[in-house]
């Protein structure tokens, strides 16, 4: 049975790439982050030996410390975020248990250098409908979530992307866009190196309400439509994104957890 102060793999991955999955910390060494720079999925990371100095703008938090055993580091830093005010654990057995787990694992080779405040950065074109939401979804949940998005127009992404030292997603000419019959989504599945079940079902959907391949899942002209919908009910791009982050939440718990469930109604004998 898991100590009161830790979480287990199986624990914190049913929470990864849900509203309620915790803040991840990296607290590895150098040295184990050289021997294997993969990272957990929304993990941010953070030196150990400082932890005293940055531990307080956690209070309040959910959280979750990972080294590479759960051990000395993991546990300690745990303590002081507690101490600072945090609900703060360790991952029982640290990156190595997960990784032997075959939890989701990050690469990390393009994700984007953080601002000041530790945050990557993105910018796209103004209003979107599908890939421009899906991709941010899949950055707060999986990637960073703290990521910040601008929407801007599209005779400006780049110099908007130039001045503000913003990563240009989903549009021609870009690192992060449409590959083949492959929409943006897929690409940073790809190129992230996450692989499950649920988001290859999920990114199907997508691809398919993207780019008007109604027919490769049945869920994609739902997607499609309650896109469309948002669209003309948000004028503000940020609002839209806010309010879409549900709408993929719920499609992931579904390709996650309740694809074999079907909805019936027994209506019983009539009087």
């Amino acid at each position: 049975m898991a100590a009161p102060d830790t979480i287990t793999v199986v624990q914190l991955s049913r929470l990864i790439g849900t509203p309620d999955a915790p803040l991840i910390l990296d607290v590895r060494t150098p040295e184990d982050r050289f021997t294997d720079a993969r990272t957990l999925p929304a993990s941010l990371p953070r030196d150990p030996r400082a932890v005293s100095v940055w531990a307080a703008q956690y209070a309040g938090q959910i959280v979750v410390a990972a080294d590479r055993q759960g051990a000395k580091l993991s546990q300690g830093v745990a303590a002081w975020l507690r101490q600072a005010g945090a609900r703060a654990e360790y991952l029982e057995g640290g990156f190595d248990a997960w990784a032997q787990a075959d939890g989701l694992l990050i690469r990390p080779n393009h994700i984007p250098a953080r601002d000041p405040q530790g945050r990557t950065v993105w910018v796209t074109r103004a209003r979107p409908k599908i890939d421009r939401i899906a991709c941010p979804w899949l950055i707060r949940r999986f990637i960073d979530p703290n990521a910040i998005f601008l929407f801007v127009a599209l005779p400006e992404v780049a110099g908007v992307a130039e001045r503000f030292v913003a990563t240009p997603f989903d549009l021609e000419g870009v690192f992060w866009s449409h590959r083949g019959a492959n929409c943006t989504f897929d690409v940073m599945l790809e190129e992230f190196g996450l692989s499950s079940p649920a988001l290859a079902r999920l990114a199907t959907i997508v691809r398919g309400a993207d780019t008007d391949r109604l027919d490769i899942a049945p869920e994609a002209a739902g997607l499609l439509a309650a896109s469309l919908g948002l669209s003309r009910m948000y004028r503000d791009d940020i609002a839209q994104l806010d309010a879409a982050m549900g709408l993929y939440d719920a499609f992931y718990r579904w390709a996650r957890d309740a694809v074999s469930e079907t909805h019936t109604w027994p209506a019983g004998a009539r009087i």
